[in-house]
């Protein structure tokens, strides 16, 4: 096997500053550092780039990949204030400034779920950066949904979301890593986890603290990701002029588009078969090869 796939990513500490505050986004950086970045890959909500050091560190003989920790996630050192957040720009515009921190051509740009649908916004901001898209289930509700929580009453009303209130009440602090990986170990999200990807997860999800082993996503900031849904990934679908594939789930999917013929030639919507929310961690294998694809 190539000996780039076999070694650890390096870690890179990129400068960030627009208006949501600026600092440094922490970025894993696969494969050979002498050739050009290929591929940007973004996390979903509550994760880590490290989470996807499994899918991601087989493909580095053949891509280089960034893979950065989002604002408010595992590493990344930025101002994470949920109070009054509204949208996912913050992740966008944080995004649009790692992609004009590559040298070189446009690169693929890729992402899971929140990742996903922020790099859309992303490319659809910065077109000429951006070669092509893979979405892995990216968070698009339908279009109703979306212009309803565009509205500042419904959006005030997503606090009540349950999903967002039991995110809020999500333990924080455990006192050792062992104690995390079995409080994780097949339950809620984490049912169909291999092990390795969990450890995976827990080497940046927590940080060392006084009082133990504390996550690096705070419950708050990843309760304010899914309540802050006034921005319109519909709106970038239609206004990114590349190629999009998309791969949703077959069940618990959080995308809309549907999986049929797509007005625009350049979209294309699969079903992942057996595949949930969360498929890059179970079915790796599908996810890495629609990754190696981008490499054609």
């Amino acid at each position: 096997m190539d000996a780039l796939a076999l070694s650890a990513p390096r870690r890179l500490s990129v400068p960030i500053d627009n208006r949501w505050g600026g600092g440094e986004m922490a970025v894993l950086d696969f494969g050979d550092p002498a050739r050009p970045v290929d591929l940007i890959f973004a996390h979903a909500n509550g994760f880590n780039a490290y989470a996807y050091r499994a899918l991601l560190q087989p493909l580095s003989g053949a891509l280089r990949i960034w893979a950065p920790d989002l604002r408010g996630h595992g590493r990344t050192r930025l101002p994470a204030r949920p109070e009054g957040r509204r949208s996912w720009k913050d992740h966008r515009d944080d995004l649009i400034a790692l992609l004009e921190a590559v040298d070189g051509p446009p690169v693929a740009l890729a992402g899971h779920s929140i990742g996903a649908t922020s790099g859309l916004l992303a490319a659809a901001e910065r077109p000429g950066r951006v070669s092509r898209l893979l979405l892995l289930d990216p968070v698009i509700w339908r279009r109703e949904m979306v212009l309803a929580m565009n509205l500042p009453l419904v959006g005030r009303l997503a606090e009540r979301n349950p999903i967002v209130a039991g995110t809020r009440r999500r333990r924080a602090l455990f006192d050792s890593r062992e104690q995390a990986l079995a409080a994780y170990r097949g339950r809620g999200a984490f049912k169909g986890w291999p092990d390795m990807m969990l450890a995976d997860y827990l080497v940046d999800g927590l940080q060392e603290t006084d009082q133990g082993f504390e996550l690096t996503c705070a419950p708050a900031w990843e309760a304010s990701n899914y309540a802050a849904q006034a921005h319109n990934p519909w709106r970038a679908l239609k206004r990114y002029p590349g190629a999009i594939r998309i791969l949703k789930a077959e069940s618990g999917s959080l995308c809309a588009v549907p999986a049929t013929a797509s007005a625009k030639a350049s979209l294309q919507v699969e079903t992942v078969a057996g595949g949930g929310h969360l498929f890059p961690m179970t079915h790796p294998d599908m996810a890495r090869d629609a990754l190696l694809d981008l490499a054609v």
